[in-house]
């Protein structure tokens, strides 16, 4: 019997009005009846992620959340920290230094924060900020304070000129941090250690739950870590072809109310 369903966010729970569907919803409704837990994995900020653990009523006492891609766990109802894994000041003045190379805009978090170091701002920077209802400042890198942690930086730019960013990227990076394209307009530069994936097995294993009993609900890059490591790995219809690739079950798309197919199928035994 699977006892915990890690769900992403953008693609997969909402739809691409950016809502959760009346099927979605009563989909995990009656499987937290059953039981089961239910964990939203998204590559947003806990601001993000906070409107949507309230609609979902994911608020319990035993209840958990992650977010920034797998860089902090947090139960959601006393806000008490599971795990978190940051960046320095040192990483963030060095991807920095990458993105002037590169020529790549980016932007980068604290826990309530987005701080973007480009004094022109990038379309993009400002539709993070919104989607998140995030605050959004800028400031030189020179001013940000040398403690100063972050879960993520993000290289973003159109989609034809990320995908070059990427390519030009020296493999030195790719091996020094974790790289997950979360859309065709993200690149998410997080520490090494951090992945959907590992977050999703730190919390299955602080809650006594194997592996084998871990459904992953996924469509894009950054889903791929969890799909691999659930007992069941879903796949949205509309996934990329490597996480479609890695799911044992596939489901409809986020359009057709896939992540309720998939819980009616593999937890609620609806024909």
């Amino acid at each position: 019997m699977y006892k915990l369903v890690a769900i992403d966010v953008d693609g997969t729970l909402f739809n691409d009005q950016k809502e959760i569907t009346k099927e979605v919803n009563e989909a995990i409704q009656a499987a937290k009846e059953k039981g089961v837990k239910i964990v939203v994995s998204t590559g947003r900020p806990i601001v993000g992620a906070q409107p949507i653990i309230e609609e979902l009523k994911l608020t319990d006492e035993d209840e958990y959340v992650i977010t920034f891609n797998g860089a902090l766990v947090q139960n959601t109802h006393t806000n008490e920290v599971v795990s978190e894994i940051s960046l320095s000041y040192q990483d963030l003045k060095v991807l920095y230094e990458l993105s002037l190379q590169l020529d790549s805009p980016m932007h980068f978090f604290d826990s309530k924060n987005l701080y973007t170091p480009n004094k022109d701002i990038s379309p993009y920077t400002v539709h993070e900020s919104h989607i998140n209802q995030i605050p959004l400042h800028y400031r030189a890198i020179e001013e940000i304070p040398k403690d100063f942690l972050l879960p993520k930086v993000m290289f973003i730019d159109d989609p034809e000129r990320l995908d070059k960013i990427i390519a030009a990227i020296p493999n030195s990076f790719k091996e020094k941090y974790t790289m997950v394209k979360s859309t065709p307009f993200f690149l998410e530069i997080l520490h090494p250690s951090v992945s959907k994936g590992n977050a999703v097995k730190q919390l299955a294993e602080k809650l006594g739950i194997k592996r084998e009993e871990v459904i992953c609900i996924g469509d894009g890059e950054n889903d791929l870590s969890m799909v691999e490591y659930a007992g069941c790995g879903v796949a949205m219809g509309n996934a990329v072809q490597s996480v479609k690739a890695a799911a044992e079950f596939q489901t409809f798309s986020n359009n057709e109310n896939g992540v309720a197919y998939a819980i009616e199928k593999l937890i609620l035994n609806k024909k």
